[in-house]
């Protein structure tokens, strides 16, 4: 007679995994940014709440992407704006960027379109006028914040609450990410944000990265003003963004060095570069009719992001006359008007699944925005890029890409349809351009943990430990001085000098006992002889 129930120890084993997560599961307080920072950083939330720890978000009532079927708790507050109102700032802002771009810490403060920072500044001032949902978020016991930074108000959460703190970025706007790390970052071969260097630079490059750095330090705390002040009022003493990003446990970077350029890190900065990368699944009825039409000559996938809707009439067109004279099939995301000289090879869509289009053979380029998902997407696919950067570190982006010779980069101001026609035959019929985007795939693969399991080990790493104060340098206990070794290059210079003084002293009274008695001897004698 064959034994009823489990014949192996596997399921077993299994139970056994799943008590043991559940034993220590914690509890963690989320606080995102909304737009496309929280593709990805949902990915890692989900993956916690499938392990069986207690999630909370705290999100606006008012928000693009915020909140969407989460399997957790969800705690919202009212904004100060309506979504109407944040879509037209947005639009305004994002329209502003085919007008000119910002390259400058300066021309990003004078900007008449900034209006959008200021009210993502504005939900902590919201957030901390809800008394029942703070007194909740007080009386909770949360074992951590896992926290985009990029308002500031997750920072703010967890100094409010004396939380350790997770942060889950691209990177730090300013000088905030090598400050608040305490990480070193030489201006001789790490560029700056916004200028579009690669970290092989010209001296006048290198003049160019120094004063970038001289006005991130006059000038970015004017671009967080609003911000520093809802801090300020909220924490009920003045506060400055290094005392907000000193205490952060752990930094979860979206960066690879496939990608960011080698620089200096430090223990508690952790690379997740590519997290947003998946296994392509299967496409849509609708797009796989798309590739099989297209024959031999394949695919161009062509999306500018999720955030922009629109393009101005005449740059529309210039791309629309571009696409119609390359042989292959353009799928084109786009919401906005249709140019009227839209190809009959340029089919326009709402959505397109992005990563799964660019992980199918016959997709032959991409034209992309340059913004980080899809500059990872297209290096996990390995498929050539066309670039147009539009603003914030799109402009790095493209620049790291195009000097691994893996895309053209394109100026969204300046090029005319020849331009972008040219661009893309260059990187369809040049077989470099492929060869070099498969190599860096090939080393982004290439690694002993995927990022997203990376991240949630170290979320929960801070949450079991509640922190991880030994990774924290003691630099953030040193003043400036003592941080760049004056105080011992003063004291070893001025041994230095006290010894060449004496030194001095010693050899000129030498001199004057040796010589200056024959001296006076031989003019006593010649007086004589006279």
């Amino acid at each position: 007679m064959t034994r009823t129930g489990w014949n192996s120890p596997l399921p077993l084993c299994v139970c056994l995994l799943l008590a043991c997560g559940f034993a220590e599961a914690g509890k963690l307080l989320v606080v995102p940014v909304d737009g496309s920072h929280w593709f990805s950083m949902r990915s890692v939330v989900e993956k916690l709440i499938l392990r069986g720890h207690e999630v909370v978000v705290v999100i606006p009532k008012m928000s693009w992407q915020l909140g969407r079927s989460l399997n957790c708790t969800v705690k919202t507050y009212s904004t100060s704006y309506t979504l109407e109102v944040l879509d037209q700032e947005f639009k305004a802002f994002a329209q502003a960027q085919w007008k000119a771009q910002v390259q400058s810490i300066f021309s990003l403060i004078m900007s008449s379109y900034n209006d959008i920072f200021d009210l993502f500044f504005s939900n902590c001032r919201s957030l901390f006028k809800d008394k029942k949902l703070v007194e909740y978020l007080k009386e909770s016991s949360f074992d951590a914040v896992f926290l985009d930074p990029f308002d500031t108000c997750g920072l703010i959460v967890a100094k409010y609450l004396s939380l350790p703190s997770v942060v889950f970025a691209r990177g730090i706007f300013c000088h905030y990410l090598e400050e608040g790390a305490q990480c070193p970052a030489p201006l001789s071969y790490v560029p700056r944000i916004l200028l579009g260097f690669s970290d092989a630079m010209t001296f006048k490059e290198r003049v160019r990265n120094h004063i970038m750095h001289l006005e991130e330090r006059l000038l970015c705390h004017r671009f967080f003003k609003s911000a520093l002040e809802i801090a300020s009022e909220i924490l009920q003493t003045p506060v400055t963004l290094y005392d907000l990003h000193r205490q952060i446990s752990i930094w979860l970077l979206r960066m690879d060095f496939v990608l960011d350029y080698p620089k200096p890190v430090m223990p508690n900065m952790v690379f997740i570069g590519g997290i947003n990368c998946h296994q392509g699944k299967p496409l849509p009825m609708e797009f796989e009719a798309y590739i099989n039409a297209s024959g031999e000559h394949g695919i161009v996938v062509f999306s500018l992001g999720s955030m922009v809707a629109e393009i101005p009439e005449k740059k529309a067109m210039a791309i629309a006359d571009a696409l119609g004279k390359i042989p292959q099939t353009v799928l084109w995301r786009y919401t906005g008007t249709p140019p009227s000289n839209l190809a009959n090879n340029t089919i326009l869509v709402k959505w397109l699944p992005q990563n799964d289009l660019l992980g199918h053979p016959m997709t032959r380029a991409f034209i992309t925005h340059a913004g980080s998902h899809g500059i990872y997407e297209g290096i996990c696919n390995g498929v050539p890029m066309v670039m147009m950067p539009l603003f914030g570190d799109q402009m790095d982006n493209a620049k790291r890409m195009e000097t691994k010779g893996a895309g053209v980069t394109l100026n969204v101001l300046e090029m005319t349809s020849e331009d972008l026609e040219n661009a893309l035959k260059a990187v369809i019929n040049d077989k470099s351009y492929k060869e070099n985007i498969m190599h860096l795939s090939s080393l982004h693969k290439d690694r002993p943990v995927e990022p997203l399991d990376l991240a949630v080990f170290w979320v929960e790493f801070v949450m079991r430990h509640k922190g991880a104060p030994h990774l924290r340098p003691a630099a953030h206990d040193l003043t400036w001085y003592q941080y760049h070794s004056l105080d011992v290059i003063g004291f070893l210079l001025a041994i230095v000098l006290t010894v060449a003084f004496i030194a001095f002293k010693c050899c000129a009274y030498g001199y004057r006992k040796c010589f200056g008695k024959k001296g006076r001897v031989k003019k006593a004698h010649k007086s004589k002889t006279h």
